[in-house]
């Protein structure tokens, strides 16, 4: 058991937000609620490379929750930029981890469905064997590996998969933007997910860090550790694609598109291997917050209601 002195969970909380103005990161922003303090963290100010600068920065600040949402998440780029995605999504995090131990903050690290080689046929439970198959993949287990490694007992490391959300690079948008570009689509449908809408992720964050106030702790149940979160319900990038170019129709956004023709993984190639199963066990974070988790369907028309 943790013991955490700390005040109650209803007093102020200091929320440092690393890599701040990423997509997750400007959800979380929205999301926080209102008894989190926080302070925003991004380059070129701030560099979570920079060992020095991140535990001077945390021990002045003192904050209670530390959330890491920068990483180097151009999948293809890591395959050429290997030693780059091996400082930022590996040796960083455990700078943040030293921080969070040093200071007694809880860590927050966002991590990926890439950690699997998408061999099995049922959905990847936390027990489950990595066996990353991109330098992607790897630089996050490399990241993962560092929390353990950290002796930080009080962390959160939240895998995740298929993230879309306002103000981000994401597939969601790659697909509007080409369905009104192009009369024919070819969508990978041989590979499985979980679409994962940025605000669901974000509430999921907070619905696990309302764990660690003092009376949860109290009743001895330790909710620290690994978890897997995405929206509920499966597609292939194939259906996700047909069922956004649907939406985008149905809210009067510009498509010219009228065929989407289902391909195989080779059938485009790309620098970094994906995997074919990235469906997620959810299991244990619902058995743990006791919190429902939207269907990736309805969460995509809350996305396109919101969409400015």
């Amino acid at each position: 058991m943790h013991t955490d002195h700390r005040s109650p969970i209803t007093d102020h909380r200091i929320l440092a937000l690393i890599g701040s103005n990423g997509m997750l990161a400007k959800m979380v922003r929205e999301r926080a609620p209102q008894n989190y303090r926080l302070n925003l963290y991004d380059l070129p100010e701030f560099d979570v490379t920079d060992r020095d600068q991140v535990l001077q920065e945390m021990r002045r600040v003192q904050p209670d929750v530390i959330i890491n949402c920068a990483a180097f998440t151009d999948v293809d780029g890591c395959e050429t930029e290997v030693e780059l995605a091996n400082l930022v999504n590996g040796t960083a995090v455990g700078y943040l981890a030293e921080a969070a131990k040093r200071v007694d903050a809880t860590l927050v690290h966002i991590s990926t469905d890439y950690l699997f080689d998408g061999h099995k046929d049922s959905p990847y439970s936390e027990e489950d064997k990595t066996n990353p198959q991109s330098a992607y993949g790897r630089s996050k287990l490399l990241g993962e590996q560092a929390i353990l490694d950290s002796g930080l007992e009080k962390y959160f490391i939240v895998r995740t998969s298929w993230l879309y959300g306002p103000g981000g690079k994401n597939f969601v948008e790659t697909i509007l933007r080409l369905a009104g570009e192009r009369q024919e689509l070819k969508i990978v449908a041989d590979q499985v997910g979980s679409p994962t809408y940025t605000a669901d992720l974000a509430d999921a964050i907070f619905h696990l860090l309302d764990l660690t106030d003092h009376r949860s702790l109290i009743t001895g149940h330790d909710p620290y550790g690994t978890y897997h979160f995405s929206n509920e319900g499966h597609c292939s990038w194939y259906e996700f694609a047909c069922v956004i170019v649907e939406e985008a129709r149905r809210h009067n956004l510009p498509v010219v598109t009228r065929d989407i023709h289902p391909i195989r993984t080779e059938e485009y190639p790309l620098p970094a291997k994906r995997p074919a199963n990235s469906v997620f066990d959810k299991s244990k974070y619902k058995a743990t917050t006791g919190a429902e988790i939207p269907e990736w369907r309805d969460s995509l028309q809350k996305y396109f209601l919101n969409r400015k």
